[in-house]
C-alpha cells in the first residue's frame, strides 16, 4: 500500500472519527432532548432509544480503531500474520453487533404511529447491508488466512532451501 494511499485512508479515519465523536458530544443529547419534548407517542422509554444510539456509535469506533490498526500492520509488512485476525475478528464481530442493535432500532421504532413504516423497512435494508459487509470481511478473512499460510509455507520451503544450499 502506498505512502498516499495509506495517509489518505488514515485522514478518512480521523473525519469519521472525529463525526461519530461529534455524534455522541452533541447529536446524542440533541436527539434526547428531541425525545423529551416530542411526548408519549414513542413505545419505549427515552434511555431505550439513546442507549441503542450510543452502543451503535461505539461499534463504529471500533471498527475505525481495528482498520487503523491494519493499516499500521499494512505499514510495517506484518498484515500477514496471526495478530491481524484479532483485529479482523474484532470488525466481524463489531458489524454483527451494529446489525443487532439496528434491528433492535427497527424494533422499538415499529409500533405505533410516531415513525413512518417506510422508515422501519429502511432500517431493515441497512441492516441486511451490515451484515453483507460483514459477509464480505468474513470471505477476506478467510483469504488472509490462505496468505498466511501459504506465507509460513514458503518461509519453511525458504528454511529448507538454505539448509540444502
Amino acid at each position: 500500500m502506498g505512502q498516499l494511499t495509506t495517509l489518505a485512508l488514515r485522514i478518512v479515519l480521523v473525519v469519521l472519527l472525529a463525526g461519530s465523536l461529534f455524534v455522541q458530544a452533541v447529536m446524542v443529547p440533541l436527539v434526547g432532548a428531541d425525545l423529551e419534548e416530542g411526548g408519549s407517542e414513542l413505545a419505549y422509554p427515552r434511555a431505550a432509544y439513546l442507549v441503542v444510539l450510543i452502543l451503535g456509535v461505539v461499534t463504529v469506533q471500533v471498527v475505525l480503531a481495528c482498520v487503523w490498526r491494519l493499516v499500521t500492520m499494512v505499514q510495517r509488512g506484518t498484515v500477514f500474520s496471526h495478530a491481524a485476525f484479532r483485529y479482523v475478528d474484532v470488525v466481524i464481530w463489531a458489524l454483527g453487533a451494529a446489525a443487532v442493535l439496528l434491528s433492535a432500532f427497527g424494533y422499538m421504532l415499529a409500533p405505533g404511529e410516531a415513525v413512518a413504516p417506510g422508515i422501519v423497512l429502511l432500517i431493515g435494508g441497512v441492516v441486511v447491508a451490515v451484515l453483507g459487509v460483514a459477509l464480505i470481511v468474513l470471505v477476506l478473512r478467510m483469504l488472509l488466512a490462505q496468505a498466511v499460510a501459504r506465507d509460513v509455507e514458503a518461509a519453511r520451503m525458504e528454511a529448507e532451501l538454505k539448509g540444502v544450499i
